[in-house]
């Protein structure tokens, strides 16, 4: 999963952004209200962590315009200012969630991952086939076999199966699972689906990660 950090304290933006990327995340960073609105025109992102006081533009007025772009994604405000006023604004403008400054890492990586389960029809686990992931305990599943995953391969996984039997372009996949200065040139996506083939389709006679020539892959049902 994919997620933008607009926050203009950079002690505070290094933090999160470290933490998220140690739990898999890709994780791009803005410092202020203008380059996030320019990262958002440029990239689809499945979160979008954002503190309400930011220099150029500020995180009302780039809410706003998140929830004009369609395919909208979740929002959770950042803030040092804890007035019922602010929260009831930032929440009627369509924000997910709130969260007040100082805050622990795992508060924060808590409210994440309920906004996202809360996003998915299928909550905690999301199933296809005979193939499931656990978003909690981040363990896969095919059949009784169980499946070691590493980080990149977790979130490789777990973007296919928020996308079943759709086409995903190599871009579309590094931008999801990759932060922005992700070389889109190199062959990093096919060596993470190989590894990833080699994890949940070896031994079984039913394949679920296929290649579509010239355009991606697909996880699909033969």
């Amino acid at each position: 999963m994919r997620i933008l950090v607009v926050e203009d304290e950079k002690k505070v933006s290094r933090f999160i952004k470290k933490g998220l990327e140690q739990e898999g995340y890709a994780v791009d960073v803005a410092y202020d209200g203008m380059e996030g609105q320019q990262l958002i025109e440029t990239h689809e992102y499945d979160c979008i962590i954002l503190d309400i006081m930011l220099p150029k533009k500020s995180g009302i007025e780039l809410l706003k315009d998140i929830k004009d772009r369609p395919g909208e994604p979740i929002v959770l405000l950042l803030t040092a200012r804890d007035t019922v006023e602010d929260r009831v604004e930032g929440l009627n403008l369509g924000a997910d969630d709130y969260l007040t400054k100082p805050f622990a890492f795992e508060e924060l990586l808590a409210r994440i991952r309920a906004l996202l389960r809360r996003g998915s029809v299928t909550g905690a686990e999301l199933k296809f086939a005979d193939l499931s992931l656990d978003t909690q305990k981040r363990k896969a599943k095919r059949g009784d076999k169980e499946i070691e995953l590493t980080l990149k391969e977790y979130s490789l996984l777990e973007y296919l199966l928020r996308n079943p039997d759709r086409v995903l372009s190599r871009t579309l996949i590094a931008e999801h699972v990759w932060d922005q200065s992700f070389d889109s040139e190199t062959n990093v996506v096919d060596v993470y689906i190989n590894h990833l083939r080699s994890k949940l389709d070896k031994g079984f006679t039913k394949k679920l990660i296929h290649t579509v020539r010239g355009v991606g892959y697909v996880l699909k049902e033969e």
